[in-house]
């Protein structure tokens, strides 16, 4: 199925002769009759995407009348649209009527307080916007008209609508990439640090409170806007990391979450509805907006389970629940059914997924969650490897099938086996896999390259020794870790490739989408409302378990939780970096 698909972001209103640049909207007005308990309403309709047989729709109500503790919004259409899907609010429909009641989070409304939801839906025909709503039963009818009629007539509305939209089957050509001011202030404050502070990184929303930001901290919204404002007059990217099922990352304590391994409902409601809400708004159509989705899940369903010695509890309950299938399928879909936004499911790595009985399973496994609540294939614009992680983009100085004095080089410690040797190899070699069971044949891939370039004064210029297949791989890798399953503040590491569009046949681009400077987990137990443990494997002085060959972790003392500032690492960046700057 192409990637490529025509919307239109217009709608024809009969029923209001309106049309505008953002969508079809009607506005309506409302109080209570006298003697009535004053619920009286605003309600603002908007039509934010339409296509030959469906449409997305985002309602705005603002409460003007008496406060309220719970609402119930409805409507009745005029043609045969029928509601397929909603967000922020439980939606049901019977014959043309609709109602809306309020979830959880989102039922109080003060006097002049407003709240929004949205939806989905099909049609045949017109699409005309409904004429009436009403608040907890009663109508938003106007009744109650202004006392002096507004003497300017509204402004005209464009004659023409705006040229329809083309999803581009590589989000990051011809485009600008979104970057963030929190990283790129905490980046130039350092010592160097203003030769990297204008590159593009991921925002990651890692937990409910990242969503609607802080008094300290952008949320979604004001990122978005922000981005308009970079934006001009061409294409901009911005980069979201989509990172809080419940049960989070099972087997690595520094990066578990806020969502207890049963809290799927939370999930759903509180974190990925409000996510696709505001990403449906029509003032962000014109972004092309790419989410990465849930790092570090599906794998670890894989490899540790039972019946695998790096097997966890944690895992196994899990993969018993299907919470990790669920959430993603489920991301997917809403994220998936918004116009501008490009979903890249994360695949791991070449150090984790590379061997026989790991790379087949997770491709099976991906295709499971990307067609589990509803979702297709079609709704997976792409995967991302390396997120976060160390593994060198292209190891040069030996490949997968040399030998050294008649053994392959397989059999090093270091390869143990594996079919890959680096992370490009193995986005290739993923990718023809995925299309092979039956994801879009223009698949694309992004390879995380903010922290795999091992340069400095540790990077080989040539091949190892021929003594043996050890010396040999030992002494030309590019990755310096003491193994490639450790994961954690890796010493010696540095800034990889810039972040570039199609650098390579089949890869979309080379992203910084774990944002440089941002430690990856605490080296002792830190206390925290972030749900976010202690690791071993941050730790410098641990010898390690079965997951890293009972090696040394190879990490930096002294880091913070997983997302906060680690000075050390940066500055262990810029100076390993390569190519250097």
């Amino acid at each position: 199925m192409s990637r490529t698909r025509t919307t239109s972001r217009t709608a024809l209103l009969a029923a209001l002769g309106l049309i505008t640049a953002t969508g079809a909207t009607a506005t309506v007005f409302g109080t209570a009759t006298a003697g009535a308990a004053a619920p009286g309403c605003k309600v603002d309709y908007q039509v934010t995407n339409q296509w030959s047989t469906g449409f997305g729709a985002n309602v705005t109500v603002t409460n003007t009348g008496d406060p309220v503790a719970a609402w119930t919004l409805e409507w009745s259409y005029a043609g045969n649209q029928q509601v397929t899907q909603g967000w922020n609010a439980t939606i049901t429909q019977s014959g043309a009527a609709v109602t809306a009641k309020n979830v959880s989070y989102n039922g109080a409304l003060a006097t002049g307080g407003s709240t929004s939801f949205g939806f989905n839906g099909s049609y045949s025909g017109t699409n005309a916007v409904p004429a009436t709503f009403k608040l907890n039963g009663v109508t938003c009818n106007g009744a109650t008209p202004p006392t002096t009629p507004p003497t300017t007539p509204p402004t005209t509305p464009p004659t023409t609508p705006p040229p329809a939209g083309t999803k581009a089957d590589n989000p990051y050509a011809g485009a600008k990439v979104y970057v963030n001011p929190e990283w790129s202030a905490n980046a130039a404050a350092e010592p160097g640090g203003t030769k990297i502070s204008n590159q593009p990184t991921g925002i990651w929303l890692d937990r409910i409170a990242a969503v609607n930001g802080s008094a300290t901290s952008m949320g979604l919204r004001a990122h978005l806007d922000e981005a308009l404002k970079q934006k001009g007059s061409g294409e901009l990217v911005v980069q979201l990391v989509v990172y809080n099922l419940p049960g989070r990352d099972c087997a690595a304590l520094a990066s578990n979450g806020e969502l207890g391994p049963t809290e799927i409902g939370r999930y759903k409601t509180e974190y990925i509805d409000p996510i696709a809400a505001i990403l449906a708004d029509a003032k962000y159509a014109g972004l092309r907006i790419v989410t990465t989705v849930e790092i570090d899940s599906l794998p670890n369903l894989v490899t540790n389970v039972s019946g695998r010695p790096t097997a966890t509890a944690n895992c196994d309950v899990m993969k018993a629940n299907g919470n990790y299938i669920t959430g993603v399928g489920y991301a997917l879909k809403k994220l998936g059914a918004i116009g501008n936004v490009y979903n890249y499911v994360d695949a791991g790595h070449h150090g984790w997924l590379g061997w026989d009985d790991n790379f087949g399973p997770s491709a099976e496994l991906f295709k499971q969650a990307a067609t589990a609540e509803g979702s297709t294939v079609s709704n997976v614009h792409g995967f991302i490897v390396n997120t976060a992680n160390y593994s060198a983009l292209k190891e040069e100085n030996f490949t997968i099938n040399d030998s050294v004095n008649g053994t392959t080089v397989r059999q090093s410690k270091w390869i143990d086996w594996n079919r890959y040797t680096d992370e490009l190899s193995y986005a290739q070699a993923m990718r023809a896999k995925l299309i092979s069971i039956g994801f879009d044949s223009n698949l694309g891939m992004l390879i995380d390259t903010s922290r795999n370039g091992w340069g400095g004064t540790q990077r080989p210029t040539g091949p190892g020794a021929l003594t043996s297949v050890d010396t040999y791989v030992n002494g030309g890798r590019y990755d310096r870790r003491i193994n490639p399953g450790n994961w954690c503040n890796q010493a010696g590491a540095g800034l990889g490739e810039r972040p570039q569009a199609s650098p390579a046949a089949g890869i979309d681009a080379y992203v910084w989408m774990k944002p440089p400077g941002e430690s990856d987990g605490a080296s002792k137990e830190i206390p925290n409302d972030e749900g976010k443990g202690f690791d071993r494997m941050c730790d410098p002085t641990y010898t390690g378990n079965v997951r890293n060959g009972n090696s040394m972790s190879g990490s930096l003392g002294d880091a913070p939780l997983a997302g906060k500032w680690f000075s050390a690492q940066f500055q262990e960046l810029l100076k390993n970096a390569h190519p250097a700057l």
